[in-house]
């Protein structure tokens, strides 16, 4: 039986008055594994990444990490139990360095663990960004800012990273390096990573498994090339059963 550290969620519910964000909500990530998260706009992936992080406490269920229950607690809590995340918009310390935006968080980190500070230089050359390192990190092109972000979020240590559209404002090249370097962040950190992505392309190419959601209820776990197939997932997403024609736009 693997012991390897584990983030699973079961059964979240997330009502705000009578409208019901969250039900029934259940999925686990594994360390070394990418697991897509995708839902079209009003699925509830926002709450869910919000319960995760500690933004909303879930009405019922439970948020676990390596056994640890982290419902209730606040988001500083749940980043030193081992889960960071990133923002959808970038949040950089503009004025200073690229180096400097990540030793700044990396020292935060060493404070709340009481370990060693993570060598910033070593997280830039993870990310691509070694030879930005003295520049103020808001004359970074925009990809670069949000790899700066990511980079940024592994100077926590952390044992899970969850990624809120990263791939956001990307051109396809820029998109196609992104690619490259979640596969070799997983690879090379062991990290579990939540894909939280509206770009298919990117979901489907690095995921190991993916869940997707519809009006707040899981409706399908598995693999891209199951997803692919899937005739909820399809009519979720393009309002057609496999075989149906799409209609012409």
């Amino acid at each position: 039986m693997s012991t390897a550290p584990k983030l699973l969620t079961h059964a979240i519910d997330v009502r705000f008055g009578g409208i019901a964000a969250l039900s029934g909500v259940s999925f686990d990530l594994g360390q070394g594994e990418i697991l897509g998260l995708i839902g079209a706009n009003g699925a509830g992936k926002s709450t869910l990444i919000n319960v995760l992080s500690g933004f909303q406490r879930p009405n019922a269920g439970t948020v676990t990490l390596d056994g640890r229950s982290l419902v209730g607690l606040p988001p500083h809590k749940i980043a030193r139990a081992g889960l960071a995340r990133t923002f959808q918009a970038v949040r950089l310390f503009a004025d200073l360095t690229v180096f400097d935006n990540v030793a700044a968080v990396a020292a935060v980190g060493a404070a709340l663990k009481t370990e060693t500070m993570h060598n910033p230089a070593a997280l830039l050359e993870l990310m691509g960004l070694s030879a930005q390192a003295g520049r103020p990190a808001g004359s970074l092109p925009y990809a670069d800012q949000r790899r700066l972000a990511i980079a940024r979020a592994l100077a926590l240590e952390p044992k899970f990273l969850l990624l809120d559209e990263p791939a956001a404002g990307m051109s396809s090249e820029e998109t196609s390096e992104l690619n490259q370097t979640l596969r070799n962040l997983r690879d090379r950190t062991g990290l579990g990573i939540l894909l939280v992505e509206h770009n298919m392309d990117v979901v489907m190419t690095v995921s190991d498994r993916i869940v997707v959601l519809d009006v707040g209820r899981v409706i399908a776990t598995g693999t891209p090339a199951e997803m692919r197939s899937d005739p909820a997932v399809r009519l979720a997403y393009l309002g057609a059963a496999p075989g149906v024609q799409d209609a012409p736009a």
